[in-house]
């Protein structure tokens, strides 16, 4: 039986070897490795997640729960390879062009992983044309856009605005930063806002159906 209790409570703790023991625990009971990660590692970083969005965690908890839940990841993801289990949904996360802060993308991206998605980091300092092609040769569901400069929020307007003109109206794009607010994203004709890693892998779920 998969309990997310124990997942929940290494990854608080940020105790990478009692999540990997606990994966591997696991696999050797025979549970397939799509339910360890679904209903272990998956259930148990939304709740850090929901401890995040309350504030009754902070930032650096949330890291080294991320970190742990990357290495109970790293044991899965090759079995998960090999299996013929269904894609999970695929999104582009980068940070906007004249912008090279990384950390709060970075743990938007560790939350997506933990939320089950499928996440394809294309860095800092991105162009219109790279989200754009990314998107197409990696067939993704979302586009993320990530800003913490004032002076660089403009770019996120040039952006979705370069993927509608792509003809990409099949791909969702999601904005996010310390400066950005949910009219802003409205504004520049954003699908959707994320103020902070609590609640992205939520807002993401919602903008593709299946919150």
């Amino acid at each position: 039986m998969i309990d997310a209790k124990e997942f929940f409570a290494g990854l608080s703790e940020g105790k990478v070897d009692v999540v990997k023991e606990l994966v591997q625990r696991l696999l050797a009971e025979g549970n397939p490795a799509e339910a360890v990660l679904n209903e272990g590692l998956v259930k148990a970083m939304e709740q850090i997640g929901i401890l995040f969005k309350d504030g009754e965690i902070y930032m650096p908890e949330v890291l080294v729960a991320a970190h742990a839940m990357h290495a109970g990841m790293g044991v899965l993801k090759p079995i998960l390879a090999k299996a013929a289990a269904p894609k999970a949904a695929k999104v582009v996360l980068g940070t906007v062009k004249g912008d090279l802060h990384d950390i709060g993308k970075n743990l938007i991206g560790m939350m997506l992983e933990g939320g089950g998605f499928d996440v394809v980091d294309v860095g800092v300092d991105v162009p219109a044309e790279k989200f754009i092609q990314t998107a197409k040769d990696q067939n993704a569901q979302v586009i993320g856009i990530s800003a913490l400069l004032t002076t660089t929020m403009m770019q996120m307007k040039a952006t979705v605005a370069a993927v509608r003109a792509a003809g990409l109206d099949r791909v969702k794009v999601i904005v996010g930063g310390a400066p950005v607010t949910e009219t802003f994203a409205r504004q520049i004709g954003a699908d959707g806002y994320a103020a902070d890693a609590g609640t992205v892998v939520g807002k993401v779920k919602e903008l593709l159906g299946n919150a």
